[in-house]
């Protein structure tokens, strides 16, 4: 007895001891060029010692990248190990995380983790599955930054890559030390506008940096989508955000007046001082030379171009002393040989390739993520993997890593045999990019696939193609799609460009989407059920189209009959597709809603606006369910079929609908979501709709509603606990 409550006593310590810790260093927009570890051209001029560091000590990955080149959607999907229309987390512009759903954080601490995250954030809601959390609100600031904690917000004086690295390592010394730790310390740096620290002002002051092959490249050859772009340092950057110039801007034919230098409004009056030497004369000196003519033409973008990257390899070095800082805690506190650590970032950065400063383009140079990992006693030291992995994959390989069950429905494979150096027989040949087109830098709308050998991209405003060969144009400067050589390879990359969206469920009826441009009514009647949800108090929910809007106009009698005693709450919306319904329960419409059953019946205007292949619309409908029993599990799910359309059982849009209610019935599992074939209550013994039940056969009239409340009732006082109402 003794002794079993003394293991008792011990099993925390060594279930700590057993488990790795978990430290996920993490930076904004850095370049793989701008790591001396991989070897670009920088890497003399411009070390990383305390990165190179890791990949010293543990391993390099070369063929890292993101699914979609954007801060915030690359975050998303680290957390839940999903592409990010399946996490609904699409773009900076209209996005909001959905923190109800399952993350890798919340499983660790159901399996005794204690989880932290440090610095920056930026998916809108505030962080869930975190015992402790300090964030920057949205982008952040790199001089005395604001924090924002569940205890409110507060000033931090000081230089913002430091400062986290200071909360981080403050939290180490703090934890639960009978645990096991998740530690997420997560930089700003070096996102634009490219700040350094006070330290660093005069550093590679007097460098010179080559000058990318690309810099004034022309977009020949290549989609004519890539000359409408917006992140161009030649006509893009500004005056005084970007360039650090003051007051009016002298030359706007050379730069934009985007926003001012809010960094500098942040500093004190010490922080200002050192900021006017280092850039003042140099700014001087610029003005003087444009004035006279002595600068002009393509010598301008190469002025900005040496003033842009030095400003973000400054930032740089602050991130990589401060690893540096992370390391050596790790090793005087003696965490160092149970700690997995992982260096990486949302995405890379084009640092004058192609003369862009930005990322969301598919090519190279922002589609590839750094990743760099030390884990003593499982990755051999020094070793360089060239294998196809991408940020869907660090969710499960972090639960694997700490023993608990990896979720069938991430995307993402656990990258542990591949970081013992075990590449296993079917290990990705592919990885998949899409990107939604977000009005941010007008770069346009496109997806792909990129193999080892070969990148493929489609771009639907125009419809084109670009297929390049990596190995004898690393640079990616002119597309072979219609190189009669490189046919064969162009038929089987667009049949694996086919293959790989079904495999990640990627179509239009799967991709969450908003309705708020059209019709006008769409938002607001979003506001008011996302209001309503809030008040929570439902027991009853139905979710569909305008079939089930109509409770609230043919139905009305019928739906105070039947459900205005069983706090019901009504979601359905017209001309709904499947994809405005995730949407919707993405972005509020579930927030507080805590229902004992959801009626779901959606996917006619899948049928009836497109087309849609019936295995795509029951793609959609599973998501929901998913989406569904993931936020709400102790929920039970009505699922019904589609209504029948079309006045004659042949009729084409009967047919598919048939089709979808073939495929959604086997979702049904006879517990959790359960179904019911309500079709059969709307027709006449030949199989015709009569029109007295639905004129236009597919919007059911008062008569219509009646039966379809009397089809569900017994389900439904079933499944709600509550007497059938007769």
């Amino acid at each position: 007895m003794r002794s079993l409550l003394l293991l008792a006593l011990l099993a925390p310590t060594l279930m700590a001891q057993e488990r790795p810790n978990i430290l996920f260093l993490f930076s904004d927009d850095h370049a793989l060029n701008a790591i001396s570890a991989y070897g670009g051209p920088l890497k003399d001029l411009a070390p990383t010692p305390n990165l190179d560091r890791i990949a010293r000590e543990g391993a390099i990955f070369t063929r890292s990248y993101c699914g979609n080149s954007i801060c915030g959607p690359s975050r998303a999907t680290i957390l839940t190990g999903k592409h990010s229309h399946i996490n609904g987390f699409l773009d900076n512009d209209d996005a909001r995380f959905d923190g109800s759903q399952t993350t890798f954080p919340k499983l660790l601490q159901k399996t005794g983790y204690q989880t932290s995250l440090i610095g920056k954030w930026h998916l809108v809601t505030q962080p869930t599955g975190f015992d402790h959390w300090e964030i920057l609100p949205g982008q952040g600031s790199y001089y005395n930054p604001d924090f924002i904690s569940a205890t409110g917000k507060s000033k931090v004086e000081g230089y913002c890559t430091d400062i986290i690295t200071d909360k981080a390592i403050s939290w180490l010394e703090g934890r639960d030390k009978n645990k096991p730790f998740l530690l997420m310390c997560q930089h700003k740096a070096p996102h634009r506008n490219w700040s350094p620290a006070p330290r660093h002002l005069g550093l590679f002051k007097d460098s010179s940096f080559p000058l990318p092959a690309s810099l004034f490249d022309d977009y020949a050859g290549r989609s004519s989508t890539l000359a409408e772009q917006k992140m161009s340092i030649a006509k893009d950057m500004s005056w005084g955000h970007d360039m650090k110039f003051k007051g009016e801007n002298l030359f706007p034919d050379s730069f934009t007046s985007e926003g001012q230098n809010h960094e500098y409004q942040r500093m004190n009056a010490d922080q200002q001082a050192a900021w006017d030497a280092a850039y003042s004369p140099e700014n001087e000196a610029f003005i003087a030379d444009m004035k006279v003519g002595k600068i002009q033409g393509q010598d301008i973008t190469r002025w900005k171009y040496q003033r842009y990257l030095k400003d973000y390899l400054r930032c740089v070095r602050a991130v990589d002393e401060n690893v540096g800082r992370m390391l050596d805690y790790l090793d005087k506190s003696g965490l160092a040989k149970n700690t997995l650590v992982i260096y990486s970032s949302d995405q890379g950065f084009y640092l004058g390739e192609h003369g862009w400063y930005d990322k969301r383009w598919m090519f190279e140079q922002s589609l590839a993520m750094p990743f760099l990992v030390r884990w003593p006693g499982v990755v051999n030291p020094g070793g360089r993997n060239e294998a196809l992995i991408q940020n869907i994959d660090y969710a499960p390989t972090f639960l694997e890593a700490a023993g608990a069950p990896v979720p069938s429905t991430m995307q993402g494979k656990s990258l542990l045999p591949v970081l013992k150096g075990q590449t296993p027989a079917d290990w990705r040949k592919e990885i998949y990019y899409f990107y939604t087109g977000e009005p941010t830098h007008r770069v346009a709308a496109h997806d792909g696939i990129r193999s080892e050998s070969y990148k493929l991209m489609f771009f639907p405003k125009t419809k084109e193609w670009n297929l390049f060969d990596l190995a004898k144009d690393p640079d990616e400067m002119k597309s072979l799609h219609a190189d009669p050589a490189y046919a064969e390879a162009f038929e089987g990359m667009k049949k694996r460009y086919t293959e790989i969206r079904a495999s990640y469920r990627m179509s239009e009826a799967t991709v969450p989407v908003n309705r708020f441009g059209n019709p006008g009514w769409w938002r607001p009647r979003h506001q008011e059920k996302s209001t309503l949800a809030r008040k929570g108090g439902h027991d009853l929910v139905f979710i569909g189209d305008s079939i089930t809007q109509g409770w609230e106009g043919h139905g009305k009698a019928v739906w105070e009959k039947y459900y205005a005693g069983r706090k019901a709450l009504n979601l359905g919306f017209s001309g709904d597709r499947t994809e405005h319904v995730l949407w919707r329960l993405m972005n509020g419409e579930l927030e507080n809603v805590d229902p004992k059953l959801f009626v779901l019946m959606i996917g006619t205007n899948n049928t009836g606006h497109r087309m849609d292949p019936p295995e795509q619309t029951a793609d959609g409908i599973k998501l929901i369910l998913e989406l569904l029993q993931d936020r709400k599990p102790d929920a039970k799910i009505l699922l019904l079929s589609i209504f029948p359309r079309d006045e004659k059982p042949e009729g084409p849009k009967r047919q598919l609908n048939n089709a979808i209610n073939e495929r959604i019935k086997t979702f049904a599992d006879g517990d959790k979501i359960q179904w019911l074939d309500v079709s059969g209550s709307f027709l006449a013994p030949d199989g015709a709709l009569p029109a007295s039940v639905m004129p236009d056969y597919l919007h059911p009239q008062a008569a219509g509603y009646e039966m379809w409340a009397k089809a569900v009732e017994s389900k439904i006082a079933e499944l709600t606990g509550t007497a059938e109402i007769k």
